[in-house]
């Protein structure tokens, strides 16, 4: 939705808009846009008399300014249908989507068509390091999107990207997520195929043939032609040579060898798709992968937010197993034997329901140590995560969870700090410590 407010900015219009809670970075690139932000949902913003409310799905019955709004009849809309109507119409789209790597992938696919000259439109779910903001209008033809498969509104319950009518689909992966409104993987499932039915004969699918999920997808109908990555007769990625390096080939035939900065499995993967998406509009895969060797990825996606003493704090978005998995796996490679301390704030609706709980021992298994903030759970972080043993750690209370991770880190370790919210803005918190911590330090070294 702040993606949204900035491309209204961007057409002209006057933005405000309101939510329950408002951190960075999103707010800071919503004031640097002129967006006004108001926090909470008090019925007296009807005095701004806009001329539409667009409403994000976070919005329920109940909510006091919405029923304000339908008491009084005012027009209001769903953000994917303003987005159809006022900015996607006759443009080629080219939407991202899967349960993990939408935001990456978005933002690769954006920086490749940029660095090629093509000046696309974007809406990224994140904020990009190569772009000074989430979303962008542009006068080109191009429009890339984050599509995302969570219901639209509480007036419309079809999945945001059926909005979107994309002539390029990137397939990612599919696992079971949201469990807060699908019942089980199938309804997900459903859900893209409702958006497969609609991607016309000219169009391209990119699809991950390492999912089966997304093989079940296409076999329910698919009318446009296909690419598969992860698959030796798709798009497939050698492996990495000491310096990260891998070559990317298509169909056996090799386009180059991909050199850049980002860590993990996952980024590859990310990578093959971004390469095909991009190569469906005409830019060829070695325009793609010189590009890629520029990339500096996404704020909140393994970013190092500081480094306080020896210890090196990191801020990420994972909230799913899977993506835990990864993103852990990816730091343990690019610091080796360091040690790796997990911080985990289980915020989501899927995750604080408990329905991925029993995968998460698993998921944090390359951690030396482990932090678990358990405020707000409706399941026993404790007994859930039993197997980890001695490397556990549990804390309801932020300020204690705090100074337990600065008693225990030392020189030369790296807190990698995971939620898909802003944490009770523990990174800089944690941060201020570590520095007071080394103040103390210095002053007793001193003193004596």
């Amino acid at each position: 939705m702040g993606g949204v407010a900035v491309l209204a900015r961007q057409a002209g219009h006057r933005v405000t808009g309101c939510d329950a809670n408002v951190y960075p970075p999103m707010s800071t690139q919503l004031a640097a846009q002129g967006i006004e932000l108001i926090e909470g949902y008090e019925p007296t913003q009807i005095r701004l008399k806009p001329d539409v409310f667009v409403i994000g799905n976070v919005v329920s019955r109940g909510n006091a300014l919405m029923e304000e709004i339908l008491n009084r009849g005012l027009p209001y809309v769903s953000g994917p249908q303003w987005l159809s109507e006022q900015v996607l119409r006759g443009k080629w789209v080219q939407a991202i989507a899967g349960t993990h790597g939408k935001t990456t992938t978005t933002s690769m696919l954006a920086f490749i068509l940029e660095q090629a000259g093509l000046n696309p439109g974007f809406l990224i779910g994140g904020v990009a390091h190569d772009f000074p903001v989430s979303a962008r209008l542009a006068n080109s033809q191009f429009f890339v999107i984050e599509a995302d498969e969570y219901d639209t509104a509480f007036f419309d319950k079809r999945s945001k990207f059926v909005h979107y009518r994309p002539r390029t689909v990137v397939l990612n992966n599919l696992e079971f997520d949201h469990g807060d409104i699908f019942a089980n993987l199938a309804a997900i499932e459903q859900q893209f195929s409702h958006l497969v039915r609609i991607v016309p004969g000219a169009g391209r699918i990119v699809w991950n043939a390492q999912s089966e999920a997304i093989e079940r997808v296409l076999e329910r109908g698919c009318w446009t032609p296909t690419e598969a990555f992860n698959a030796s007769h798709g798009w497939s990625a050698g492996t990495p040579d000491a310096s990260g390096a891998v070559e990317i080939a298509f169909k056996g035939e090799s386009f180059g060898r991909l050199n850049w900065s980002l860590a993990g499995t996952h980024n590859v993967h990310n990578a093959l798709a971004a390469v095909a998406a991009a190569r469906h509009a005409g830019i060829s895969p070695g325009v793609s992968l010189a590009a890629l060797s520029k990339f500096k990825g996404v704020k909140r996606r393994l970013e190092t937010r500081g480094v306080v003493d020896g210890v090196t704090v990191y801020d990420d978005f994972a909230h799913h197993p899977t993506a835990i998995q990864t993103t852990v796996a990816g730091l343990r490679a690019r610091i080796g034997d360091a040690r790796l301390i997990a911080v985990l704030e289980p915020r989501s609706n899927t995750m604080r329901m408990g329905l991925l709980k029993d995968a998460l021992p698993d998921s944090l298994i390359d951690a030396d140590r482990v932090y678990c903030y358990s405020a707000n759970l409706g399941w026993d972080a404790d007994g859930t995560l039993a197997a980890l043993g001695a490397r556990l750690q549990t804390h309801d209370h932020l300020p204690t969870l705090i100074e337990a991770i600065v008693a225990d880190a030392r020189e030369g370790d790296h807190v990698l700090i995971m939620s898909n919210g802003g944490f009770g803005g523990i990174h800089d918190k944690l941060l201020a410590r570590l520095a007071a911590r080394l103040d103390a330090c210095r002053s007793g070294a001193i003193a004596s």
